[in-house]
């Protein structure tokens, strides 16, 4: 069973760092989070909501990740290009 799920998160992880899958994993996973039809139903108490959150879990926290990553390449190619080097105004106030 761990290995199943393992398994399961690592194809899930692979897909959504692909650019060519990772809208229709979105679009899918939403889908499935307010369908009906579930692994274990919804009006199950408890039970049927723990595939509900554990896979709405997984996709804010890959989701998250990513943006984390983004933004600090970004700023990493903005230190390299001399951006964040630039000065700040100087204002003169006179008394």
């Amino acid at each position: 069973m761990k290995d199943m799920i393992e398994s399961f998160y690592r194809w899930y992880k692979a897909m959504l760092r692909n650019t060519k899958y990772r809208w229709v994993l979105v679009l899918g996973t939403l889908i499935y989070l307010v369908s009906p039809i579930d692994i274990s139903p919804d009006f199950l108490p408890i039970i049927g909501w723990v595939d509900d959150g554990i896979l709405a879990t997984l996709l804010v926290s890959e989701l998250s990740q990513m943006a984390v990553d983004s933004l600090g390449k970004r700023k990493q190619s903005r230190s390299a290009d001399g951006a964040d080097d630039a000065v700040e105004p100087v204002v003169s106030v006179e008394v």
